[in-house]
């Protein structure tokens, strides 16, 4: 018959045994985790720095005299003095295009 002695170390070690494992799998987890709402972070960080890169072009861009131009050709509809401006209108036969 095993002594008390050795019956409480063995339970006592069982029991230290289950508690660092709890505590080993919970941290293991918690690291998962981490480590996925890390990984979302650092994908929306790149995704806004590439963002930022495009916009950081078109601002260089359209502080050019050419940029300028194209803005002002393509959103106000203004032209330069020596271009010609051609009206296009489209005549159609079809009835259910007369709206």
């Amino acid at each position: 018959m095993p002594r008390l002695r050795w019956v409480f170390l063995c339970a006592a070690a069982t029991l230290l045994l289950a508690v660092t494992a709890t505590s080993f799998l919970l941290e293991m987890r918690r690291v998962e985790r981490l480590t996925a709402t890390l990984d979302r972070r650092m994908d929306e960080l790149i995704r806004i720095t590439r963002q930022t890169q495009i916009l950081e072009e078109r601002i260089r861009y359209y502080r050019t005299p050419e940029g300028v131009g194209r803005l002002a050709r393509e959103e106000f509809n203004l032209f330069l003095p020596w271009e010609k401006v051609y009206r296009i209108e489209v005549v159609s036969a079809d009835p259910l295009r007369k709206r």
